[in-house]
């Protein structure tokens, strides 16, 4: 053991079983936490705690490797000098916080999405103020960090009374023995980086037990050096010509003409009017609700009773009872939204460089006349929405704070002003005062006589969960069925002012939500997770009905144009749903490393090891039993995730030009 930590090494020991002790703490406190979901198996446990420790260990080897150097390099005349302590302390110190405060943050971000660091923790470090504000709203801030401080004096206390500095201090450790001692840390640090990969964790079926063996701080920079996963390098592909055959075969109708039909491209001409259906141009505003999960709904089943405005509107709209989201974040949604498109692995393309004049639902409504905006009641800098929406065509309004669009991007922003807003936290204002202002502009618009198209999308249904107290019968701040209840009684009022504006008859109403509230589960994708409502109201010359067929978010707004029955040229991958065929339903899911097809209560699933696993999907109990592949079931999943993402990379994506 002394050649392994000579006494020079003490604190390096003291700071390595420190680590790994909080460690097993943090992933025995996740065990419990989410212990129904977890496969208890003795085998699997055991494997999920060792793969855990290995982790670990590569992980810590990464924090140690500066102390090692210094105790390699710190001149041995100077050992207990007065500089020597110093930099000891707060090395050791440092160290602790860090340790500290990473755990500390993966029970907060464990608590929102039942994993451990991912993509959506590197994103947060740019949008410090929003995640800092919801983190101050959301928990019991000044408690929690008087808690961290005094846990790490603790341990530093601990740390001096056991003699661990005395001995660093007062050893004369010759240079062989340390370097002997510092070589296996050396080794570990180049095997962690060059051949362990995070997704080497996933060795179990269950998603909690993979996560549970994974490391948060290891997880967090897997994420940050792999925020791009070109779908050809890194999932199973067939020939691109099958691909593009089998996605183009797909729309093939007599409504669809392929502009180029013998190019690897899905650009086509759809037709919907005739001499009895003529085009028709009303008002359109979209309200893209936050984080609301299909099961909320007492139509779905729901038992709180906490949307009854929803629910009213299900059955005096054009509802779709088995729609899915594609992802689990708000970019997600937005990207599936407006651009029509199955999800593309890696970080959404709402956060990718080069968005600009990319073909989304609002180029078609430009092609109707169609004046498009875009509201938000945060900030809309966050998540790079204001690049994304402003770079492809729409006027911005949001609760800006100073932080400027691209200056290549040429459009109008409109700033909600602090006398429009009666409340407002982390995410910005509530989704009253968001309507409010959608009404003001709506009036302003109409005025001008051009059409407009209003994405809306809403902040109140997210942690700390907050809104104006004494609108709703649950205090503010009480949960997420509060905040649910809020949402829905907002678009009551709003549908009530928009029923006396001269503008409504000649306005349809389209709501959906993002994604659901949660999307984490025991499998690799959760389908029950996904489900989501949606429904189209006050369309003209529309009877209320109950869209059962299974389709993805993708392809409502689609079928909205084929109920304004225009003809428009497309680059969208959605469908119009109620033309569907038993064999044309389906569904996309997805995170940002798997990608799922849903068809007839199947779902094949590829992930970036190049795998794919076929599975029956049970609705009632929401279970996933593996069977033996299909060969065309798989070859039509991969071809509409690769043919995607090959659009994207190919520029195959953007406006054609004239």
């Amino acid at each position: 053991m002394s050649k392994l930590f000579p006494k020079r090494f003490a604190l390096f020991k003291a700071y390595i079983g420190l680590f790994l002790i909080l460690s097993f703490v943090v992933r025995l406190s996740f065990l419990i936490w989410n212990f129904s979901e977890v496969d208890k198996n003795l085998f699997t446990l055991g494997n999920t705690f060792l793969i855990g420790f290995l982790f670990d260990v590569a992980t810590i080897s990464f924090f140690v490797i500066p102390y090692i150097i210094y105790l390699l390099l710190f001149p041995k005349r100077f050992y207990a000098s007065v500089v020597d302590k110093v930099i000891t302390y707060f090395g050791f110190s440092l160290g602790v916080l860090i340790v500290f405060f990473s755990f500390f943050g993966e029970f907060t971000f464990w608590d929102e999405f039942q994993r451990r660091y991912n993509f959506i923790a590197v994103d947060y470090l740019i949008y410090t103020y929003e995640v800092v504000k919801n983190i101050n709203e959301s928990y019991p801030l000044p408690i929690l960090i008087s808690i961290m401080l005094a846990l790490v004096f603790a341990s530093i206390f601990i740390v001096y009374k056991l003699g661990y500095f005395s001995k660093a201090f007062k050893s004369e450790t010759p240079f062989k023995p340390k370097l002997i001692a510092s070589m296996p840390w050396f080794i570990v640090v180049v095997v962690s980086a060059f051949f362990v990969t995070n997704k080497q964790a996933d060795f179990s079926k269950n998603r909690y037990n993979n996560e549970l063996a994974k490391s948060g701080v290891y997880s967090f920079f897997a994420a940050f050096r792999n925020n791009e996963l070109p779908y050809n390098e890194f999932y199973k592909t067939i020939p691109k010509e099958q691909a593009f055959q089998a996605v183009k075969s797909s729309f093939s109708d007599s409504k669809k003409t392929f502009v180029n039909p013998n190019e690897n491209a899905i650009y086509r001409s759809i037709v919907n009017s005739d001499s009895i259906s003529r085009p028709s141009k009303p008002n359109v505003i979209f309200i893209c609700i936050e984080s609301l999960s299909g099961s909320f709904l007492k139509t779905f089943g729901g038992k709180s009773n906490i949307t009854p405005v929803l629910d009213s509107l299900a059955n005096k709209s054009l509802f779709f009872e088995n729609l899915y989201a594609t992802g689990t974040r708000t970019v997600r949604g937005m990207e599936a939204i407006t651009l029509s498109i199955p999800p593309t692995p890696g970080r959404s393309i709402v956060k990718r460089k080069n968005i600009q004049g990319l073909f989304t639902i609002g180029e078609v409504f430009k092609q109707q006349g169609y004046e498009r905006n875009f509201f938000y009641g945060g900030d809309g800098y966050f998540d790079n929405m204001n690049t994304y929406f402003g770079g492809n065509g729409f006027n911005i309004v949001d609760r800006g704070r100073g932080f400027l669009l691209d200056k290549s991007i040429t459009t109008t922003r409109t700033n909600i002003e602090d006398d429009e807003v009666t409340f407002e936290n982390a995410w910005g204002v509530c989704d009253m005062d968001i309507y409010n202002k959608v009404l003001k502009e709506a009036d302003k618009a109409h005025e001008t006589g051009i059409p407009f198209f209003d994405f809306v999308m809403t902040t109140s249904n997210h942690k700390p969960y907050t809104y104006p107290e004494g609108k709703i019968d649950i205090p503010s701040g009480a949960g997420r069925h509060g905040a649910v209840k809020y949402t829905d009684y907002s678009i009551g009022e709003f549908i009530k002012k928009a029923q006396q504006k001269p503008w409504f008859q000649n306005t349809v109403f389209v709501i959906m939500s993002d994604h659901c509230a949660s999307s984490a589960g025991r499998w690799e994708l959760d389908v029950k997770n996904y489900h989501i409502p949606a429904l189209i109201f006050n369309l003209p010359n529309q009877q209320p009905e109950k869209v059962d067929k299974l389709a993805s978010q993708i392809d409502l707004f689609p079928t909205l144009f084929s109920l304004l029955n225009w003809d428009y040229e497309s680059n969208l991958f959605g469908k119009d749903i109620l033309s569907m065929q038993p064999k044309d339903e389906r569904a996309f899911i997805g995170n940002y490393r798997k990608l799922g097809y849903l068809k007839n209560n199947k779902v094949l699933i590829l992930d970036e090891q190049k795998n794919a696993h076929f599975y029956a999907w049970n609705p009632l109990d929401n279970s996933l039993t593996s069977i033996p592949s299909e060969e065309k079931f798989q070859n039509k999943s991969i071809s509409f995730y690769q043919v995607a993402d090959d659009l994207y990379r190919n520029e195959g994506l953007k406006i054609k030009s004239e």
